[in-house]
């Protein structure tokens, strides 16, 4: 039998301001070199609902038990896609864990803390059909200090670089379903980081009943701490698997 048919596919899902490059630092390499089965998640950042239906659009194409991991804003996008039955367990790196009627501004702004909004940029856009609306970045020289403080200077260069905007909408739209209420969860705390209150990281994680690892880490867990995140998905494979 085929070792990869005895392990869960993961899926990544990135975050905002970001792509799926993120998970090249480490993570994609050690997950083939263990031999499990993935698909990396090119998240619209459109609007929470459109990511969650783009993702479980993928979901559909997977047979197969699925584990999905996310980063920053990919936690709100596979906690409202993660209903699906074939997902058996979700990892959170840096993650919020929003509730239903909670967005992921609400659990920016739950606790005191948090120095997400003084760090970015709105900026207004126009679609063919005249309507509008709103696109967020991160300020360039606040880009380090907000999610990328221990970040090598010449990943942090690119990542300023290629940063993707994401729709404010997709920050302030409230879930409707929560995988984590009825799936188990790992969180990976980042201790250094001043987008998501610790405050708001211990409630989550205590209403979820996730496992927690903490890291003294930035914001940016999956570029600083890459071997860290497939030890949780492991861990979480092994679990899901009994």
């Amino acid at each position: 039998m085929d070792i990869k048919s005895l392990k869960p596919t993961i899926v990544l899902v990135h975050g905002a301001v970001e792509d799926s490059s993120l998970w090249t630092h480490g993570v994609i390499q050690r997950l083939q070199r263990e031999g499990y089965p993935f698909k990396v998640f090119s998240n619209p950042l459109r609007g929470l609902f459109v990511d969650a239906a783009y993702l479980r659009s993928l979901l559909d194409t997977i047979e197969g038990p699925v584990i999905l991991v996310s980063h920053a804003y990919g936690g709100a996008v596979i906690t409202q896609a993660g209903d699906d039955p074939k997902v058996k367990g979700l990892v959170y790196a840096g993650s919020p864990m929003p509730g239903v009627g909670e967005s992921t501004n609400d659990c920016l702004e739950r606790f005191p803390g948090g120095d997400f909004a003084s760090s970015v940029d709105l900026i207004p856009y126009t679609l063919p059909d005249g309507t509008t609306g709103t696109n967020l970045l991160v300020k360039a020289e606040k880009y380090s200090y907000l999610l990328a403080a221990d970040v090598p200077e010449s990943v942090l260069a690119l990542m300023i670089a290629t940063q993707r905007p994401i729709a404010l909408q997709a920050l302030n739209d409230k879930l409707t379903s929560a995988a984590w209420a009825s799936k188990p969860s790992w969180q990976i705390r980042p201790l250094l980081d001043p987008v998501i209150p610790q405050a708001e990281f211990e409630f989550e994680a205590d209403r979820a009943h996730s496992t927690v690892i903490e890291l003294k880490s930035s914001h940016a867990i999956p570029v600083t701490f890459p071997d860290v995140v497939v030890d949780v998905i492991e861990e979480a494979a092994r679990a899901v698997a009994k």
